[in-house]
């Protein structure tokens, strides 16, 4: 298998597990309807686990442009080899939700809940505030990507490592993960939102291209931090990209708090889950 079959596969399973349990818990008539916060967290960092199981000895498992473009920042990884896998990575995610969609077939017409729907598929905000939702996908994706490093190196984990990934995501979850949905993704975000936004769900509604932005542009800045943040403080290497991610990650979140408009969010959809 290629590296790039191995992205898509990862991916999808990642989305399989981790949409799968958000379709368990808000979609009605299945036996895990309103299952909680906690039910879905741990689910999402098994998924990443299962995830990294299946994949990491063919494609590194990065499942995630974020973490992807952090480990070519970081000299881990080819810039070359970039846009493959972040195309491979949406593709899988597109998949993912595909499948979450036929699986839970008859749910989807029970459910009055728009909001509901589009959380099977992708991330919103608790509140919406256009800088602070964007602050908190970047700042759970700049631990995602520092945890990932420091595991890393780590060689009492060698063999262990996808447990210990999974487990960053279960408490990145519960602690940071209540404000946005905790995507730190964006093929976990904008592939199944793509699958949304084309596939015949009934009464789906919109797919909230407003706010699809953030869990976007924001894991990428708070990834590409966490590259700079690991170098400097764990390493002690300071380059250029160093000023130049920092310099990006103020104008982005000034810009997006002097111009950010208020996006729908959970308690106009009545979203009810991540």
């Amino acid at each position: 298998m290629s590296a790039f079959m191995g992205e898509v596969i990862g991916t999808m399973i990642l989305i399989i597990f981790g949409g799968g349990v958000v379709a368990g818990a808000n979609l009605k008539k299945t036996y895990s309807f309103s299952g909680g916060w906690v039910v879905i967290t741990i689910a999402w960092g098994l998924a990443v686990t299962m995830a990294v199981f299946a994949v990491g000895s063919i494609s590194g498992a990065h499942l995630n442009p974020a973490v992807t473009i952090g480990l070519a920042l970081n000299g881990d990884f080819l810039w070359a080899d970039v846009p493959e896998y972040i195309i491979a990575q949406l593709i899988g995610g597109f998949l993912g939700g595909v499948l979450v969609f036929l699986h839970y077939l008859p749910h989807w017409k029970v459910t009055e809940d728009q909001g509901a729907k589009l959380a099977v598929f992708s991330t919103s905000p608790a509140i919406p505030h256009t800088f602070s939702n964007l602050l908190s996908e970047v700042f759970g994706t700049f631990i995602l990507v520092l945890g990932l490093l420091f595991i890393g190196v780590n060689q009492f984990s060698e063999g262990l490592n996808p447990i210990a990934v999974g487990l960053l995501i279960v408490v990145i979850g519960m602690s940071l993960g209540g404000t946005t949905g905790y995507a730190i993704n964006p093929a976990r975000d904008l592939g199944p939102r793509i699958a949304h936004f084309l596939l015949p769900i009934p009464g789906k509604g919109k797919s909230n291209w407003g706010y699809a932005w953030i869990p976007v542009v924001g894991p990428i800045m708070g990834g590409s931090l966490g590259t700079v943040f690991y170098q400097l403080m764990f390493t002690g290497k300071v380059t250029n990209m160093l000023w130049v991610v920092l310099v990006v990650n103020i104008v982005v979140l000034l810009l997006a708090h002097l111009f950010g408009k208020k996006q729908p969010g959970p308690m106009e959809t009545s979203n009810t889950a991540a």
